[in-house]
């Protein structure tokens, strides 16, 4: 379950790279921009501010979510990203962070370039920070006696969630695309007492938190963080650095 007031609570540093990756599409009037993985609908407001003229699709498989975008004024629908099918008229697909959640996107990102129309846009992003403390640390923790039949599974891996630049590079190339393909670490600096807790609360816990009665979450919590709190120190003016590797695509359809 998704909590659109939680994942919110860092607005800006999730926002940030969302706009580094629309920034680089360069579509001029879109008949229709499609959002997959809308979330709560904050940033697909900002795409119907850039193209007013084009048709703001916007869907995310979290019910939650959808109404969060909904009283947002996004018309917004519940959907899996995996049965999107495009319409005709699609020259804008993006996609914020979601496809790490899907295994074997690769397929899917071919299919959408074969039913997308010709030089249609398709931008995306995703987390590369599966090989970082933060979530190695989970994956630890999920593993250990205590937790491991239950939770062990539901953990993202980095080898099976996300390819580096250039496999997405080469994926789409080899698919006909004109392809810009980068990564970008942010020095992001939180706060609050557990900050690199709370932010993976509102992503990659997600699936534990899911998993676990109120009474289990609170004790896998508890045991998370002062291993995060040791892996990520709190500055002395009260603020914890949390380095965060993202891998952005920019593809045009041939």
């Amino acid at each position: 379950m998704w909590d659109p007031v939680e994942y919110l609570a860092f607005a800006d540093h999730r926002s940030r790279p969302f706009f580094d990756l629309v920034g680089r599409v360069a579509a001029a009037a879109p008949r229709r921009v499609v959002d997959l993985g809308c979330g709560p609908g904050n940033l697909t407001a900002t795409l119907a501010a850039r193209w007013p003229s084009a048709r703001i699709e916007a869907s995310d498989s979290s019910a939650e979510m959808v109404a969060a975008a909904l009283e947002r004024g996004i018309d917004a629908s519940v959907l899996d990203v995996r049965d999107w099918q495009p319409a005709a008229d699609t020259d804008v697909v993006v996609s914020n962070a979601v496809l790490q959640w899907v295994p074997g996107h690769g397929e899917l990102l071919a299919r959408w370039v074969k039913q997308l129309p010709r030089r249609a846009w398709l931008a995306f992003q995703v987390p590369g920070n599966f090989g970082a403390p933060s979530h190695v640390r989970v994956r630890e923790l999920a593993a250990s006696p205590r937790w491991r039949d239950r939770l062990e599974p539901l953990v993202l891996r980095e080898d099976d969630a996300v390819l580096d630049p250039e496999g997405y590079a080469s994926l789409l190339s080899d698919a006909g695309c004109a392809v810009d393909a980068w990564e970008t670490t942010y020095l992001q600096r939180l706060t609050g007492a557990d900050p690199v807790l709370e932010w993976v609360t509102g992503t990659a816990l997600r699936p534990i938190r899911t998993a676990l009665s109120d009474v289990d979450w609170a004790q896998f919590r508890a045991e998370l963080a002062p291993v995060l709190r040791a892996e990520y120190p709190r500055r002395a003016d009260g603020t914890t650095w949390f380095p965060f590797r993202r891998v952005f695509v920019v593809a045009r359809t041939p």
